[in-house]
């Protein structure tokens, strides 16, 4: 099957939904392909007790507010879930679920996209795949010699699985923030949270609200050539979340610094202390899923491709939306992907004229 259309874009979770938006009230012809089943994108496979930072009226995509929760300040992921799905069917776009690209191509006026289902002769294609299908680990010594069990962020459900353990939580973002706090409220957990540095919380009342401000002033900043405000970063790196600013509070969010290497039974530190344990969560990151746009040969230094916003330096025809500040100041977020969203597709609605 080969078919031809204006515009592919591949991801349908927050910003593949937010591109569609744009390109239908744009009339332009589109599908959007995505590799998950079902609607809801990375926020489906998220860890039990995840919330949104920021209320659910400072959480939502372009022409649709998200609803609030009820009891709930800051959504959970469940909730997020539901969102998407009905935007999805609200706006009725036209989303190919289960349905994986494996490349892209130039094809002489046009760029082949080639997905298990078939292949699409595109005008113009926006990647939106994120990073969640792209977990990072770190190369740890010993790290293969741990006998116990290790999973990243993305395998991370709930502290039922952990019952009577001895945790491991590395990582000092948000994630590992969350993931530790889960871990020790729950009280039938022993956990162990390391970092590279000391962890640096937000101020307590700083939620996405102002995260969004602040990076949309540094954005604004750099692209008027002033000085660099440093953006979130300046601000810390973990927002006190309730159950964070929770489990902190009570004293239950002990920090070591990172060991220096593992073995069968645990970690060891360079002053020579051990610790055993029965598992270890890295919450290391993610690298951002571009294998498809590899025959393109676009990658620059950190396996990012260059960008003049979200279009690819070295091909007009392709722009990346979602990926971080990057590809837009605040655009991997549910309230910052829409401003880049629009300003894609205007730009390709201007290359299609």
């Amino acid at each position: 099957m080969t078919e031809h259309t204006d515009v592919v874009v591949v991801g349908g979770g927050q910003a593949g939904l937010a591109a569609g938006y744009h390109l239908s009230r744009q009339g332009l012809d589109f599908v959007i392909v995505d590799a998950d089943a079902a609607p809801g994108g990375s926020w489906q496979h998220m860890w039990d007790s995840l919330h949104l930072f920021s209320p659910a009226d400072h959480s939502s995509l372009p022409g649709r507010l998200m609803p609030a929760q009820p009891g709930e300040t800051y959504p959970g992921a469940a909730h997020v879930v539901d969102y998407l799905a009905d935007y999805e069917k609200r706006y009725n776009l036209p989303v190919q679920h289960g349905t994986r690209v494996n490349a892209v191509h130039r094809d002489a006026d046009r760029l082949r996209v080639e997905a298990d289902a078939g292949i699409w002769r595109a005008k113009a294609v926006i990647s939106a795949t994120g990073t969640w299908s792209r977990p990072f680990l770190p190369a740890v010594p010993g790290r293969p010699d741990f006998a116990g069990r290790q999973l990243h962020t993305v395998n991370y459900r709930s502290p039922a699985d952990f019952a009577g353990q001895r945790v491991v939580v590395v990582g000092g973002g948000n994630s590992g923030a969350q993931i530790a706090a889960d871990l020790a409220l729950d009280g039938d957990v022993e956990v162990k949270w390391v970092t590279r540095r000391p962890p640096r919380f937000l101020p307590d009342d700083i939620d996405g609200r102002a995260l969004f401000d602040v990076a949309t002033a540094r954005r604004r900043a750099l692209d008027a050539g002033r000085s660099d405000t440093g953006g979130v970063a300046s601000l810390g790196d973990i927002v006190a979340v309730p159950p964070v600013r929770a489990a902190r509070n009570a004293g239950l969010l002990t920090v070591k610094p990172m060991f220096a290497h593992l073995t069968a039974t645990g970690a060891r530190w360079a002053d020579g202390s051990r610790s055993d344990a029965d598992a270890i969560v890295w919450c290391t990151g993610f690298r951002p899923a571009l294998a498809h746009l590899a025959p393109l040969n676009l990658r620059g230094p950190r396996g990012h491709i260059p960008t003049d916003g979200t279009r690819a330096l070295g091909e007009p025809r392709l722009h990346l939306l979602g990926y971080g500040d990057w590809t837009g100041p605040a655009s991997a977020t549910l309230i910052g992907v829409g401003r880049t969203a629009r300003d894609a597709v205007q730009q390709i609605r201007e290359l299609l004229r």
